[in-house]
């Protein structure tokens, strides 16, 4: 009788078969409005089950369907496949443009990242509008980053989650390079170097539509 109790305790605590945690993986994305982390997909999951390795065959299940699992980040989501994205594009679309100090900030913090105000207008060769940053906050795209090691601690820049997901990336590795950008017609018109205002100018562009570019479109 005592051997049937103890079998019957150890049943408790005995994970699902993986097809099982892959089915529980598979509802908890489809569900979540925003990418989920393995720490988070185990929480909600029975004791002992190995959300890691359920998404390993949940991926490879989803492999060249019409909605792929997509790892964000350090998060996982069900997302369009990118070859089908045409299909989800409304009749009307709002367009929501960046000034090209904007873009310019974002592209630098992307792909300078941790990087701060100051290392930010180095690179560009102007002084940050607050406005510029603002937007970008209030976006979500970057977010602040640890201080750096340096006289008056100063704040770092990085890019968000949101940015990785809203252009399909994993992560800011996967970004284009200067080859790809050119090619895209993203580096042509640039002024000469050594033609740059100097650090002292403040960027007009936020007081303009000069210079502003449909890159980013909602």
């Amino acid at each position: 009788m005592s051997q049937d109790v103890e079998q019957k305790e150890e049943s408790l605590f005995e994970a699902p078969p993986i097809a099982e945690q892959e089915r529980m993986v598979e509802a908890i994305l489809f569900a979540s409005a925003e990418p989920v982390t393995v720490r988070e997909l185990e929480a909600r999951m029975p004791h002992g089950c190995d959300a890691a390795e359920a998404l390993v065959y949940l991926r490879k299940r989803y492999d060249g369907r019409g909605v792929n699992v997509t790892k964000i980040g350090d998060s996982w989501a069900m997302r369009t496949a990118a070859d089908l994205g045409f299909l989800m594009q409304k009749e009307t679309v709002e367009t929501r443009k960046l000034s090209r100090a904007a873009i310019e900030t974002l592209a630098i913090i992307a792909y300078h990242q941790p990087v701060t105000r100051a290392e930010i207008e180095e690179i560009r060769g102007v002084s940050v509008s607050r406005g510029t940053v603002d937007q970008l906050l209030e976006m979500e795209w970057i977010r602040f980053g640890r201080r750096k090691m340096t006289p008056g601690r100063p704040v770092t820049f990085v890019v968000t989650q949101n940015f990785l997901d809203h252009f399909g990336l994993e992560n800011a590795r996967d970004l284009p390079g200067l080859k790809e950008l050119r090619s895209a017609g993203l580096l042509e018109n640039r002024p000469p170097p050594g033609s740059m205002p100097g650090p002292c100018e403040v960027d007009e562009d936020e007081e303009t539509n000069e210079g502003q570019s449909e890159l980013f479109e909602d």
